[in-house]
């Protein structure tokens, strides 16, 4: 009896502790959800969606230390003929796209600054900021003279301008229009674009045959009331790209008005697969403006050699030699090496 009595009261007792270690138990809270950043494969590699939605997000950039240098003997008494100038630019973009019931919804944001000796730090300004949407395309943009040929010998015209155009593409077969927002002939010539003059439109026509693509473009400058034509023809040769093009200019346009005629000529070679060289040539007949109509009859020639080095993933080296002659002054020389970082 003292037995079963021990037993019984061990057990009672036992299960009061058990009962005020339960009441005094606490329980850990469950971890709120995370929701981790998905990689986005619809537009490409780099992408990916932002938190919450299906717009998908791409991030890029670059930081260039570049050397620049010019020997022109053209210059003024008292002013030295060889200049050397170290600056640095910084580049950011961002871009986002989504399906839509009307097609793909893009925005493209860059910002970019060069940092020199006279610049203190330099101030960031919008390189491009536009939207697309489908085939349409709306905001401010380099245009489609900005494009080139390899190599850094050349000059076909480059436009930075708000503009709005509609473009369609196929396999090997691409048309745009644009109607563009102009404030300034190509190379400064005064014209006056004030008011709702100061309006031109382009369009270019490309396609793609096997190795070989090429382009036709042409502009008018509502405000000058001239324009331009260019042509650009690449190819596919040995181990490396052949590019060759041609322009005629009516007169003074924001499109291009250096000349009335020119054309250039580049091959890039891929000798290695980190290293390319790109010889250039180009050559002006009638260069420089008269009148807003007139050219001269000066004529003008560049070549060069541009070297291309892919040090690592993400870093390039690149160093360009280019000689410049024009009747009446002294040929110069110029170039630039150049150290890039880019994500």
């Amino acid at each position: 009896m003292n037995i079963k009595s021990l037993l019984l009261g061990s057990a009672a007792a036992l299960a009061v502790v058990s009962g005020a270690q339960a009441a005094d138990a606490i329980v850990a809270a469950e971890p709120e959800p995370m929701e981790y950043v998905r990689v986005c494969d619809a537009f490409g590699t780099g992408y990916f969606y932002i938190p919450g939605t299906e717009t998908c997000l791409k991030i890029g950039g670059y930081v260039r230390a570049q050397l620049d240098w010019i020997d022109d003997p053209n210059v003024p008494a008292g002013v030295d003929e060889f200049e050397m100038d170290a600056r640095t630019r910084a580049y950011l973009s961002v871009e986002a796209k989504n399906d839509s019931e009307i097609g793909t919804i893009g925005s493209f944001i860059a910002l970019r600054t060069w940092a020199e000796e006279d610049y203190n730090g330099g101030a960031f300004e919008i390189d491009e900021a536009y939207i697309t949407a489908g085939g349409f395309k709306v905001g401010y943009m380099y245009n489609y003279w900005d494009a080139g040929l390899e190599g850094e010998t050349d000059d076909l015209g480059s436009n930075r301008i708000n503009a709005i155009g509609y473009e369609y593409a196929s396999d090997a077969f691409k048309v745009g229009f644009f109607v563009d927002e102009l404030s300034d002939s190509y190379t400064g010539f005064p014209i006056d674009y004030s008011g709702t003059d100061g309006v031109g439109i382009e369009a270019q026509v490309s396609a793609t045959f096997g190795p070989v693509t090429g382009y036709l473009l042409g502009g008018y400058d509502f405000a000058a009331e001239n324009g331009a034509i260019r042509g650009i023809l690449e190819a596919e040769v040995g181990p490396g790209t052949l590019g060759l093009a041609a322009i005629w200019s009516s007169g003074a346009n924001a499109y291009y008005d250096i000349s009335e005629w020119t054309v250039a000529a580049s091959y890039s070679a891929k000798l290695t697969d980190k290293l390319s060289l790109t010889p250039g040539f180009q050559y002006w007949w009638n260069t420089g403006l008269i009148t807003a109509d007139e050219f001269s009859n000066d004529d003008a020639w560049r070549a060069g050699v541009t070297l291309d080095y892919a040090i690592a993933e993400g870093l390039s080296t690149k160093v360009s030699v280019q000689y410049t002659d024009a009747d009446g002054v002294d040929g110069v020389w110029d170039g630039f090496f150049r150290l890039e970082r880019s994500f």
